[in-house]
């Protein structure tokens, strides 16, 4: 016996097939399984966090149908009750962008139909489970007929909502992030409904994961006007559009440029801080002496990146910005310049390494960077500094090693002695010895006289791929083996294993590229090795390899600040020491 015809039926099956599935995982479902179907990265315990401030509150889908009218006697007579209909502004709003429609020629309308939850399910959500019916008004001649079409199989306004059961900012910042870093999902749009007094954050999957319904977005339903988390949402959503987010990306190097020209001119040091009054870009230009309006200019890019604060036309420092003072801790000024300078003009012959796997430093300098800053002092010196910058991720380092038993620390490759001088400050029983080129040595021996240990500290000149001080107790290579390709990292891991008596321990600090896809600062390290250096970011597998080859085996690893890793190596088959 042959179906019903769709086109004598008020409404369509398969809009009413996808309402009865709704109903039914609204029906059965529960608030955690959501959860965990559709963020699969979250943890046990960011699970539970979800759940004890959300809980599932409806369904949604998009159907179509000559009339609402038509629509709801329909659901009644199906044994639904249909309640009273409200404007839809958000999804109305996206079906007009969708299919290039001005809103005002769209009628989309809301008809909520409860629904009751799991018996097992507590009764936690402030309001009742509920199938959310999206109509869409397309009467006959009304020229909807393919976009209904087209809804009905790409199903683009379906998607399952969790209701925040008492929002405020903090928590709407909060379950914003966990949405979005922890659990993989990507914005996609929202907006505050003043008929409903609601506001609606929505996601999509990031894995292409799905409900049971089918449901690849998700509702974050908040009572009240929160526009400080909807904007920032919003925000959010309009960098996943292709085209942007290309064009953001294209002119990342104005960004390079912009903060090496505001740290050349002074700009960050010049700048007001904390409770100081703002300046305008007439008295900024005056104390820096730069243009007024280029100052202007410049002044309004960085309040974009948030590194200076904009009070109208007047500014001050931000906290972003803050590192980039002179003065600051670990002050990121020499990378701001370094990077805006030789670093800059050799990753325009990025080309070139990708092509031929060679460094374009090299290919555009005539020599390795390193080489080139030995025989420039402003280079080199500048280069130093930029070590100290990252010196954040040394504290655990050195909290370790004073913690160790040991009595000798040799650090390989110590550069201007920031690490070792930490290390020896935190443990006053510790001596150490620094082993570099000769012409970092008078850098170095003055930042461990800065820090008071020179006198327990031995400067070595030498190479470490040659040869390594003998008898440490734990031996250092802080951020040394990503400059080196692997036939010179074993060489060095080599040397470092011939100099190491039974008992000894050897610390590597380095970014690891990780192996499950997350982000991380050593995905884009990674890339400048191979453009500026010659050398390359790795896996801690890698790392293990490379180490089981040199007669050393990897103990552990641990993280640091700044996308750090501490990892700990001691010789194949001797004692473990006390770190």
């Amino acid at each position: 016996m042959a179906g019903p015809d769709a086109r004598a039926l008020p409404v369509h099956p398969a809009d009413l097939a996808l309402i009865d599935e709704a109903v039914e995982h609204v029906r059965t479902a529960r608030t955690g399984d959501v959860v965990r179907r559709l963020m699969p990265g979250l943890a046990a315990a960011e699970r539970a966090a979800l759940v004890r401030h959300c809980a599932l509150t409806h369904a949604a889908v998009l159907v179509s149908a000559p009339s609402v009218e038509t629509l709801c006697a329909t659901l009644r007579d199906r044994g639904l009750d249909a309640g009273k209909a409200v404007p839809s502004v958000i999804v109305r709003r996206r079906l007009a962008e969708r299919y290039g429609r001005t809103p005002e020629g769209l009628r989309v309308d809301i008809v909520r139909v409860p629904v009751p939850g799991p018996v097992s399910v507590p009764a936690v959500a402030p309001a009742e489970r509920a199938v959310e019916i999206f109509v869409l008004e397309a009467p006959p001649g009304a020229g909807l007929d393919a976009v209904a079409v087209r809804e009905r199989a790409a199903r683009h306004e379906s998607h399952l909502a969790l209701e925040v059961t008492e929002p405020d900012d903090v928590i709407m910042a909060g379950l914003r992030t966990t949405l979005v870093e922890r659990g993989a999902m990507v914005p996609d749009g929202g907006g505050y409904n003043a008929r409903e007094d609601a506001t609606a954050l929505y996601f999509r999957t990031g894995t292409g994961a799905s409900t049971a319904s089918g449901a690849e977005r998700l509702e974050l339903h908040a009572r009240g006007d929160h526009r400080q988390a909807l904007t920032a949402h919003l925000a959010a959503a309009a960098g996943q559009d292709p085209a942007r987010r290309l064009l953001e990306l294209c002119t990342g190097a104005w960004t390079t440029q912009a903060l090496a020209t505001a740290v050349r001119l002074g700009l960050p040091d010049a700048l007001p801080t904390g409770a100081e009054p703002a300046v305008d870009a007439a008295e900024l230009a005056a104390r820096t002496g730069t243009d007024r309006d280029g100052t202007g200019r410049l002044l309004r890019y960085l309040a974009s990146l948030d590194v200076v604060a904009a009070d109208g036309d007047r500014y001050r420092l931000g906290p972003l910005g803050s590192v980039l003072r002179s003065d600051a801790p670990h002050s990121m000024a020499p990378l701001a310049e370094l990077y805006g300078g030789p670093f800059y003009a050799s990753f325009g012959e990025l080309d070139h390494a990708v092509r031929t796997g060679e460094e374009a430093f090299k290919y555009l300098y005539g020599e390795s960077h390193f080489t080139l800053f030995a025989a420039r002092p402003e280079l080199d010196v500048l280069f130093q500094r930029t070590m100290a910058a990252s010196a954040a991720m040394f504290g655990p380092v050195a909290a370790a090693v004073a913690a160790s038993g040991a009595r000798l620390v040799v650090d390989v490759g110590g550069c201007d002695g920031e690490l070792l001088a930490r290390v020896l400050a935190a443990g006053p029983d510790l001596r150490g010895v620094l082993l570099e080129r000769e012409h970092v040595l008078d850098s170095a021996r003055a930042r461990l006289t800065e820090a008071g240990v020179v006198d327990r500290c031995t400067l070595v000149a030498g190479d470490f791929t040659e040869s390594v001080p003998p008898g440490g107790d734990v031996y250092l290579l802080s951020r040394i083996l990503h400059d080196w390709d692997d036939d010179a990292c074993l060489r060095i891991l080599r040397r470092c294993a011939d100099a190491m008596p039974q008992g000894a321990e050897l610390l590597i600090v380095e970014r690891l590229l990780p192996q499950d896809g997350r982000p991380s600062l050593a995905t884009a390290w990674d890339l400048h090795m191979l453009c500026n250096v010659g050398g390359r970011e790795r896996t801690e597998e890698h790392y293990g390899r490379l180490l089981a080859e040199s007669g050393l085996g990897l103990c552990s690893v641990a993280p640091l600040p700044l996308d750090g890793f501490l990892l700990r190596a001691r010789k194949a088959g001797g004692a473990s020491a006390a770190l």
